[in-house]
């Protein structure tokens, strides 16, 4: 897979959401497209005019990364100012918490109780 795609309706919001709160790595960015994640599957953000309105696509979409530590996590996220719609919570898997973005996709932060398969952290990028 290349990307996932979120279509968005302000593109500098969620910049600034997917950017300074989750602090994801940018790659390149314009007014109708932008990615982040250098390497990989990319997270891609696209205004598209005529499709603006009708959001209603984004119910039963969620993004899901994984933390070493979610309650730190937790906190950096929130003096961010994100919105959680689910504090971390343990899980059968480990613990789980779920934050919105600015046009309401749910963004699913995980710390799994053993190894991760991946060295990666949604915060530090790559390990």
């Amino acid at each position: 897979m290349d990307a996932i795609i979120l279509l968005v309706s302000d593109m500098n919001k969620s910049i600034d959401f997917y950017k300074n709160v989750l602090g994801l790595p940018l790659k390149s960015q314009s007014p109708e497209w932008t990615e982040f994640f250098l390497k990989g599957t990319k997270l891609a953000l696209h205004v598209n005019k005529r499709l603006k309105d009708r959001m209603s696509s984004k119910i039963g979409i969620l993004i899901g990364f994984m933390v070493l530590d979610i309650n730190e996590t937790y906190k950096i996220l929130k003096a961010r100012g994100a919105k959680f719609i689910k504090e971390p919570k343990e899980e059968n898997f480990g613990k789980h918490a779920i934050v919105e973005d600015p046009d309401g996709y749910m963004i699913s932060l995980v710390q799994l109780t053993g190894k991760p398969t991946e060295d990666i952290d949604l915060l530090l990028g790559m390990e």
